[in-house]
C-alpha cells in the first residue's frame, strides 16, 4: 500500500461509523480524571487527619487573625513580615503524616496514569486494527484492553529506558570531554547532538510502529519491537513518510495551539488533537503496517457526503441525548446531588478566606475576545464533559470525582466573588445550558461505570459493553451541541448584557 492509498484508507475508516472507533479516543481524554482519584483520596485522608488531630481548627483560628493580602512584591521586608504572619496558619498543616499522604497520593496518581494510558492505548490501537480487518472496532478494542495492556506498557517502558540511557551516556561523554579541555568538550557536545538527533529519529520511528505490530501480529512487546525494525528496513520510504507527516502534524497543531492560546482559545486545539489527530495518525500507521502483513481489508468511504454525514450525526446525537436523559433519571439525581453537595462544601470550605481573598468576574473578563472566548469555552467544557463521562468506565468513581471537583471549584469561586450579583448575571444565560450538560455527563459516567462493572463480572457481554460505548459517543455528540450553544452565549452575550443594570 502506497502512502496515498493509506491516507485514503485512513479518511474512509474515520468517516465510516465514527461511533465504532472514536469512543476509545474520547476515553483517552479521561486519563487525567481517572488518575487524579489517587490524589483526591490522599487529600481526603489529609483532611480527616487534620480534623481528627485538631490541626485544622488551629489553622482556621490562625487564619482568622492573619492578613492574607500579600504586600507589594517589590518590598522584601514587607514580604518577609507578611510570610512570618501567615506561617502560624500553615505550620499546623505540615505534619509528617500529611506529607506522607501527599507523597503517596502523587506516586499513586502517577502509577494510575501510566497504567490507564497503557490500557487505553491498547484499546485504541486494537479498535483501529479491528476496523481495518473489517471487524467491529469497539469489540476488538475491549478485547485489546484485556489482552494487550501489558505489551503496550512494555514498549513504553522500553522506550523510556532507551532514552534515559542515551541521555545519561551523552551527558557523561560531554562531561568527560570538558574535564579534559573546553575545546574537546564542545566537540563532543556537537557530536552527541548530531548522533542524538539521528538516534531520536531511528528510535522514534521504530517505536511509532511497535504498537501497530502488537495489535496486527498479536505480539509481545519484544516481538513487536523486532517486527517494527523489520518493517522499517523493508519499507523505509513509507516509514519515513509517516514520520514526516507525524512531525508536520505535530508542528502544525503546536503552532495552532500557540496562536489560539494567545487569543484565549487553546482548549479546542487540545481536544481536536486528542479525538481527531491522534486517531488519524494511529489509523495511518496501522494501515501501513497492516498492509505489510497483508492484514488490511479495503475500506470504502460512506455513500453520503461529509456535509450530509455531519448533519445526520448532529441529528442522531441530539436524539440520543434526549433519549438518555429520559431513561436514566436515577443516574441524573445522583449526579446532581454530588455536584450541588460538593458545591456547598466548596462554599463552606473557603469561609475563613472570605474578605481576605477575593475573585472578580469583571477582572476575569478584561481582554475578552468574543469569538476566541466562545470557541475556548466550547472546547474546554466539551472536553470536561467527554472526560467526565468516559472516566466512568473505571467503575464510576472518577466520573463522580470530576463532578465533585467542579462543584467545589464553582462553590469556592462563588463564595469569594467580590460582586455576587455580577457573577450571577454573567452565569445565568449560558449556565442554563452548560450546568445541566455537565450533570448529564456525570450521569453518563455513572451508566458506563455500571455497565463496565457488569461486564467485568461476566453479567454482560463485550458486545453489550461496546453498544454502551457507542451510545455514549452519540450522547456526547448531543452534549457538544448543547455546549456549543452555551459557548456562543458565554462568549458573545453573557459578558455584556448585564453591565448597564448592575
Amino acid at each position: 500500500m502506497d502512502l496515498s492509498s493509506a491516507v485514503t484508507t485512513t479518511a474512509a475508516t474515520l468517516r465510516r461509523r465514527p461511533g465504532d472507533l472514536l469512543p476509545f479516543y474520547f476515553l483517552g481524554t479521561a486519563v487525567p480524571v481517572i488518575a487524579r482519584v489517587g490524589m483526591f483520596v490522599a487529600l481526603a485522608g489529609m483532611y480527616l487527619h487534620f480534623e481528627l488531630t485538631g490541626r485544622l481548627a488551629d489553622a482556621r483560628a490562625a487564619l482568622a487573625d492573619a492578613d492574607l493580602s500579600p504586600p507589594d512584591p517589590q518590598d522584601p521586608e514587607a514580604m518577609q513580615a507578611w510570610a512570618e504572619s501567615v506561617e502560624p496558619a500553615l505550620s499546623p498543616l505540615a505534619s509528617p503524616t500529611a506529607i506522607l499522604l501527599l507523597v503517596a497520593g502523587v506516586l499513586t496518581t502517577a502509577l494510575i496514569a501510566v497504567l490507564a494510558y497503557a490500557a487505553i492505548s491498547a484499546g485504541q490501537l486494537s479498535a483501529v486494527a479491528g476496523r481495518l480487518r473489517g471487524e467491529r472496532g469497539l469489540t476488538a478494542g475491549i478485547a485489546g484492553v484485556r489482552g494487550r495492556w501489558l505489551s503496550f506498557l512494555g514498549i513504553y517502558v522500553a522506550e523510556l529506558l532507551i532514552w534515559t540511557g542515551a541521555a545519561l551516556s551523552g551527558a557523561a561523554a560531554v562531561a568527560g570531554g570538558f574535564a579534559v579541555n573546553p575545546f574537546l568538550g564542545a566537540a563532543v557536545a556537537l557530536g552527541v547532538l548530531l548522533v542524538g538527533f539521528v538516534g531520536l529519529l531511528a528510535v522514534r520511528i521504530v517505536f511509532a510502529f511497535a504498537p501497530a505490530a502488537i495489535v496486527v501480529d498479536d505480539a509481545t512487546a519484544f516481538e513487536a519491537i523486532a517486527a517494527s525494525v523489520g518493517f522499517v528496513r523493508s519499507n523505509p520510504a513509507d516509514a519515513a513518510a509517516y514520520l514526516v507527516i507525524a512531525i508536520g502534524v505535530l508542528i502544525g497543531t503546536g503552532s495552532a495551539a500557540s496562536g489560539l492560546a494567545y487569543l484565549g482559545a487553546g482548549a479546542v486545539v487540545a481536544l481536536l488533537s486528542a479525538v481527531v489527530v491522534a486517531p488519524a495518525l494511529d489509523v495511518l500507521k496501522t494501515a501501513l503496517y497492516g498492509d505489510y502483513r497483508d492484514a488490511v481489508v479495503p475500506v470504502s468511504p460512506p455513500e453520503t457526503g461529509p456535509i450530509d454525514q455531519f448533519r445526520g450525526g448532529v441529528r442522531r446525537g441530539w436524539v440520543e441525548l434526549l433519549a438518555f436523559v429520559r431513561r436514566s433519571p436515577g443516574a441524573h439525581v445522583v449526579s446532581i446531588a454530588v455536584g450541588v453537595g460538593f458545591g456547598a462544601l466548596g462554599w463552606l470550605a473557603v469561609d475563613p478566606l472570605v474578605g481576605a481573598v477575593t475573585t472578580s468576574i469583571e477582572s476575569r473578563l478584561v481582554g475578552h475576545v468574543p469569538p476566541a472566548a466562545a470557541v475556548n469555552f466550547f472546547g474546554n467544557n466539551w472536553g470536561v464533559a467527554i472526560a467526565t463521562a468516559t472516566a466512568g468506565v473505571a467503575l464510576v468513581i472518577p466520573a463522580l470525582s470530576s463532578i465533585a471537583f467542579n462543584g467545589v471549584a464553582l462553590g469556592a469561586t462563588a463564595a469569594l466573588e467580590s460582586n455576587p450579583l455580577a457573577l450571577a448575571a454573567f452565569v445565568l444565560p449560558h449556565g442554563v445550558f452548560e450546568i445541566p450538560a455537565l450533570f448529564v455527563s456525570g450521569a453518563l459516567g455513572i451508566r458506563l461505570g455500571v455497565v463496565s462493572w457488569r461486564t467485568y463480572r461476566g453479567r454482560l457481554s463485550g458486545e453489550a459493553f461496546a453498544n454502551a460505548l457507542e451510545n455514549a459517543f452519540w450522547v456526547l455528540v448531543g452534549l457538544g451541541i448543547l455546549l456549543a450553544v452555551a459557548g456562543f452565549i458565554e462568549g458573545f452575550i453573557s459578558p455584556y448584557y448585564w453591565r448597564p443594570f448592575v
